[in-house]
C-alpha cells in the first residue's frame, strides 16, 4: 500500500526543474558522443578518400613519367635521324662537288683533245681544200653549160662549208689572244645592227635596240664581242617568224662591276630536253644547215673575257640569251693591249 506524501507547490516546482535539467544533461552527453562519432566517421571517410586520391595521383605521375620517357626516346631517335640525314646530305654534297670537278676536268680534257684534232684537221684538210676551191672556181668561170655550172656551184658551197666548219673548230679549240680596248657597248651594238641591216633573214621582223648610251665603257676584244652579238642576232632571226620581234638590251649590274647584255626573240623557243645541250660542240637543231659551233664558240669567247652566258627559253614564246661581262679585265698572258683603240 503506497503512501502519498503531500508536497507544497514550491517543492513540486523545484523537483520538476531538477528532473528537466538532469534530462538535459543526459541529452547533451549523448549528443556529444554522437558528434564525436560523426567526426570520427567523417575523418575516416576523408582519410580513405585522401588515400585513394593519392593513389590516383601516384598512378598518374607514373603514367606521366612513362609518357615523358617515350617522348625523350622519340626525341633521341629524331635527333639521330636528323644527324643521319645531315650526314648523308653532306656526303651527297661532297659527291656532287667531286662530280662537278670531275666533269670540269673531263670537259677540259675533251677540249684539249678537240683542239689537237681541230688543229691537225685544219692543217691536213685546209691546204688541199683551197686547191679544190681554186680549181672549182676556175671551172665555174670557163663552163657555160647551166647544169654543169649548178653542180660546180654546189661543190663550191660544200667546200666552203667544210672550210667554215674547220675554222669554227679552230676558233672553239684555240681562241685567238684577246686584244683589249675600251668599248662603248652602245656604239658596238649600233655598228653590229648596221652591218646586219638588209640581211634577208631579218626582213619582216622588228629589231629593237634598248642599249642605253650612258653605259660605262668596258674593256673587251671588240672583234670577238661583235662576232658573239652577230651570231646571237642571226640565231634569233632564224628562230623568229615574220611579224616577230628581236630585242637587244643592256644594263649595269647594281652591286658588281659587270654589265648584262640580253638578246631576246619571240620565236619558237627551245624545248626543255634540248636546252641543256645548246652549248655543246656540234649540237644543232638546224639539220643540214648549221655546224653546231656557233653558241659553243660564243661561249668560249665570253668565258675568255671572264664572263658567262645563260639561256632562258619557253616553247612558242621565245628565247633570251644573257651575257654577263666584267667592266674591267685583269691583265693576263696572251692578252694584247690596245688602249688607244676606243670604240665611241
Amino acid at each position: 500500500m503506497s503512501v502519498l506524501i503531500p508536497m507544497s507547490p514550491l517543492v513540486a516546482e523545484t523537483t520538476v526543474k531538477w528532473l528537466f535539467l538532469s534530462g538535459m544533461a543526459l541529452s547533451g552527453e549523448l549528443a556529444g558522443s554522437l558528434a564525436l562519432a560523426s567526426l570520427a566517421v567523417a575523418a575516416t571517410i576523408g582519410l580513405i578518400l585522401w588515400f585513394r586520391r593519392q593513389h590516383r595521383i601516384n598512378a598518374f605521375e607514373q603514367e606521366l613519367e612513362k609518357a615523358h620517357e617515350v617522348i625523350r626516346n622519340i626525341g633521341r631517335e629524331r635527333d639521330l635521324a636528323q644527324e643521319e640525314v645531315f650526314r648523308r646530305l653532306y656526303e651527297e654534297r661532297e659527291l656532287n662537288k667531286e662530280k662537278t670537278q670531275f666533269q670540269a676536268q673531263l670537259a677540259e680534257y675533251e677540249k684539249y683533245a678537240l683542239a689537237r684534232l681541230a688543229l691537225g684537221a685544219a692543217h691536213e684538210i685546209n691546204n688541199p681544200l683551197l686547191g679544190i676551191l681554186s680549181h672549182l672556181e676556175l671551172e665555174l668561170n670557163i663552163t657555160t653549160d647551166l647544169e654543169q655550172r649548178a653542180e660546180i656551184e654546189q661543190c663550191i658551197v660544200g667546200a666552203k662549208r667544210i672550210s667554215n666548219t674547220l675554222r669554227g673548230l679552230v676558233n672553239y679549240a684555240r681562241p685567238g689572244p684577246l686584244v683589249l680596248s675600251k668599248i662603248s657597248l652602245y656604239r658596238l651594238v649600233m655598228d653590229t645592227l648596221g652591218f646586219l641591216e638588209g640581211q634577208p633573214m631579218l626582213r619582216g621582223k622588228a629589231l629593237e635596240n634598248y642599249v642605253p648610251a650612258e653605259l660605262p665603257h668596258i674593256r673587251a676584244d671588240a672583234n670577238q664581242l661583235s662576232q658573239v652579238l652577230m651570231n646571237l642576232l642571226l640565231n634569233a632571226a632564224e628562230a623568229t617568224p615574220e611579224g616577230g620581234k628581236i630585242t637587244i638590251s643592256a644594263s649595269k649590274l647594281t652591286y658588281v662591276e659587270s654589265v648584262e647584255i640580253r638578246v631576246s626573240d619571240t620565236g619558237c623557243g627551245i624545248p626543255p630536253d634540248i636546252l641543256p645541250h645548246v652549248f655543246e660542240p656540234f649540237f644543232t637543231t638546224k639539220k643540214g644547215k648549221g655546224t653546231g659551233l656557233g653558241l659553243s664558240i660564243s661561249q668560249a669567247y665570253v668565258r675568255s673575257h671572264g664572263g658567262e652566258m645563260r639561256v632562258d627559253s619557253v616553247v612558242n614564246h621565245g628565247t633570251t640569251i644573257t651575257l654577263t661581262l666584267p667592266v674591267r679585265q685583269d691583265s693576263a698572258e696572251g692578252v694584247g693591249e690596245a688602249e688607244s683603240e676606243v670604240v665611241v
